[in-house]
């Protein structure tokens, strides 16, 4: 049995019907080379597979809420409560697949079972003519079990690096060679002196930073939690989602970041910046202030595949600028003004800074009694992901796209993730708030060529 952390009770806290605190994933394979075919019966064998296993979910699959202070071994498991196998009316494109996943996001898990679910989904379209087949796996696992980073790690190990080797054990239980790995990684229990001799530890430094704050407030790179305008993504959500992904060549961020000396994830804050700008002029609805962007950041020291061990930076994205680069400019500026002011922090610091510079937002999440303030604008994450190509059963992983959560007063969530040579970019949006989101797919590739070409014009000497 596991005491709940702080943060894992206020993802539960924050949850209601139109607030589903899930993380997703979506994953898109294409059939092996020797599966292709109307006869091929390999996503039928990957589901009986998985439904016939007698092999127990590992930890965290085997967790259950008990009381709303422990997780507890769930010792009933029913493949049949967390497991879907979906075959989707033919000829069904992308665009088919992601308003399913939509429907599905937006549906709560179950808290008297461990909270996660797994979906199989087949009948795809080729990307193109002549391509292989394609099928999806679609997860989701409640955001007080994980957070993105363990989420991602968790079905890396589930995936092999060998378009070879089989596996037999379902996705929810790891694979074999990963057993030892795994348990060495489960959280131990810490004794309360420990925990409150580390606390105390950190009083001192959070009020030092709490009071700095006070002092910077008004430079031109420190974003306080007072500074987001109000906008049309900040209304209280519906239950309705609205899912949009696509892929992106990671070289082309990496070329502008290389021209402009900062970050590839300060482009990539760039690029969302300028895309938003766009969708909000569309609509007679952009701010005359900077949208405020939550960037979570990840505080892991280790390789562990639980828990929640992250704290959140706020981003100025510039988008009253109407200049791409001075976007971009603002945008490092305010992010690294953040990371300076971490880095002179430990975790345990920074986690109690961070419960106290945003609680007045958490508050306000929970009873809604500033309707018309908020911290922040939306929230824009990076996932880290595989640099090396990952299979199911010689299956290979074409892309993949974190869905994240959305919650009152933040109707827009962008969560990116990184794969081989890809961005993988995955949009969720209240649809009734946000109609076609899915627009922001095509101003992000916009906003990716105008900072290209400046860019090349920089290196060029065209431009200062």
């Amino acid at each position: 049995m596991r005491l709940l952390s702080v943060v894992d009770q206020v993802f539960l806290l924050l949850e209601s019907r139109k607030n589903p605190m899930h993380v997703g994933g979506l994953f898109l394979f294409e059939l092996p080379p020797n599966e292709q075919g109307e006869d091929s019966d390999f996503v039928y064998q990957l589901v009986r597979q998985m439904q016939t296993s007698t092999v127990p979910p590992s930890f965290p699959f085997n967790q259950v809420l008990d009381h709303l202070v422990f997780w507890k071994k769930d010792e009933d498991f029913d493949v049949e409560h967390h497991f879907r196998h979906v075959a989707l009316p033919k000829p069904a494109r992308v665009r088919e697949l992601l308003m399913y996943i939509s429907k599905e996001h937006g549906r709560l898990l179950d808290r008297a079972m461990p909270l996660w679910e797994c979906h199989v989904i087949e009948g795809i379209t080729p990307e193109s003519e002549g391509s292989p087949e394609r099928f999806a796996l679609y997860f989701k696992i409640h955001h007080s079990l994980v957070d993105g980073i363990a989420a991602m790690r968790l079905i890396q190990k589930s995936l092999s690096q060998s378009p070879t080797e089989p596996m037999t054990l379902p996705v929810w239980s790891l694979m074999t060679r990963h057993r030892n790995q795994v348990n060495a990684l489960i959280p131990t229990g810490r004794s309360a002196r420990r925990v409150i001799k580390e606390q105390l530890s950190t009083v001192k430094p959070v009020v030092t930073e709490l009071l700095s704050n006070l002092k910077h407030n008004g430079d031109s790179d420190y974003v306080g939690t007072f500074d987001a305008p109000m906008s049309i993504l900040n209304q209280r959500i519906s239950s309705s989602r609205r899912i949009a992904a696509q892929s992106y060549d990671m070289t082309r961020f990496k070329d502008i970041a290389r021209a402009y000396d900062v970050k590839m994830n300060d482009v990539i804050l760039a690029v969302c910046s300028g895309a938003l700008r766009r969708y909000l002029l569309a609509r007679d609805a952009l701010p005359s202030k900077p949208l405020i962007a939550f960037v979570p950041i990840s505080l892991r020291k280790d390789n562990s595949v639980s828990g929640n061990q992250i704290s959140f930076l706020l981003a100025n994205l510039g988008t009253h600028l109407h200049d791409p680069s001075k976007r971009l400019q603002i945008i490092s500026s305010s992010m690294n003004s953040g990371k300076r002011r971490f880095g002179r922090m430990t975790q345990a610091q920074v986690i109690n800074y961070s419960a106290i510079a945003y609680a007045w937002e958490g508050l306000n999440v929970l009873t809604g009694l500033f309707p018309k303030k908020q911290a922040f604008n939306l929230i824009i994450s990076n996932v880290p992901g595989s640099r090396k190509p990952l299979y199911w059963n010689g299956a290979p992983l074409k892309a993949l796209y974190p869905a994240s959560i959305i919650l009152n007063g933040q109707a827009m969530n962008i969560t990116f993730a990184s794969y081989l040579d890809k961005i993988e970019f995955c949009i969720t949006a209240c649809s009734k708030l946000l109609p076609h989101v899915q627009d922001m797919l095509g101003l992000i590739e916009e906003e990716l060529g105008v900072l290209e070409v400046i860019s090349r014009e920089k290196q060029l000497g065209w431009r200062e």
